[in-house]
């Protein structure tokens, strides 16, 4: 397959896996209203456990924190978050079930007791803050502005993007950062950064913002794009878990599996090994 294409294939088998994961995941109604009032009680380590099983939410397309594993006859959602997730599951002693979902819809799944948490490179801001709890940061990473290789000297600062179309995956610290520090920009918000990438390659926008490390895996499979060299000073990702309110005793449990991770050098082991996944399943389509 023509490398262009990649993510057009890459982004039909994630929508594909997300109807089929999201069939396969959901609970009865019963359970769901179980796991919220034992949530709002702060209970929900309890009940997970009397469940033997752990609901993580999740936005596949954003490799290497979670995409879809081409490379099995039945695709999974993997990734960095996912193994974070995993440990987390072990750390319980239950089995880990995950949704696959749109990013915008993430944490209203919490809220709707659809999943017991979610992992997913999410941001903590004060503003979802309102909604949920979050763990400690286990990862940080730059966010920087991918251009058109052919524009490659073109821009050489934030400024030079005023004024400019720019595309971003909604409801993310991205769509953020571009509206707060591009003046007067045109910001075009789509479900995923494969989708932006496409507006950018077919020259509809001039830029995409994205996390660094997530953009690597986009450079490597499409040399007509390239970073710009210019990054949103100071507004680092620091990604996090999100749990539901009142429950205290899961965000200290998640805290502790991110340590020993760190500890573990696990974290490092993770970037890397999915990494090198994600650009082999793009490769081999």
């Amino acid at each position: 397959m023509d490398k262009k294409l990649w993510m057009k294939a890459a982004l039909a088998a994630a929508a594909v896996c997300t109807v089929a994961l999201a069939a396969g995941c959901g609970g009865s109604a019963e359970k769901k209203d179980d796991a919220g009032k034992a949530a709002a009680q702060g209970k929900l380590v309890q009940q997970i456990k009397e469940r033997g099983k752990l609901v993580v939410g999740t936005a596949s397309g954003f490799p290497p924190y979670e995409f879809i594993d081409t490379s099995k006859s039945e695709k999974t959602v993997t990734g960095i978050d996912i193994k974070l997730a995993q440990a987390i599951a072990d750390k319980l002693g239950v089995k880990l079930e995950v949704q696959d979902m749109n990013f915008s819809a993430i944490l209203s799944s919490i809220a709707a007791n659809k999943v017991d948490i979610a992992i997913s490179g999410i941001t903590p801001t004060e503003e979802r803050k309102k909604a949920v709890d979050f763990s400690d940061t286990y990862l940080n990473d730059h966010n920087i502005l991918l251009i058109r290789k052919s524009d490659a000297g073109k821009y050489t600062k934030l400024s030079d993007f005023y004024g400019k179309p720019i595309a971003v995956q909604k409801s993310t610290q991205q769509e953020t950062l571009a509206k707060e520090h591009i003046k007067d920009g045109q910001i075009v918000s789509l479900d995923h950064v494969g989708d932006a990438l496409l507006e950018l390659q077919h020259g509809k926008v001039e830029a995409v913002p994205a996390q660094r490390v997530v953009a690597q895996q986009y450079l490597i499979m499409n040399p007509e794009i390239a970073d710009s060299g210019v990054l949103f000073e100071g507004a680092d990702s620091a990604s996090a878990v999100a749990i539901p309110k009142g429950n205290e005793d899961f965000v200290k449990l998640v805290n502790e599996v991110i340590a020993e991770n760190q500890k573990a050098g696990n974290f490092e082991k993770w970037t890397k090994e999915c990494s090198e996944l994600a650009v082999k399943n793009a490769q081999q389509q």
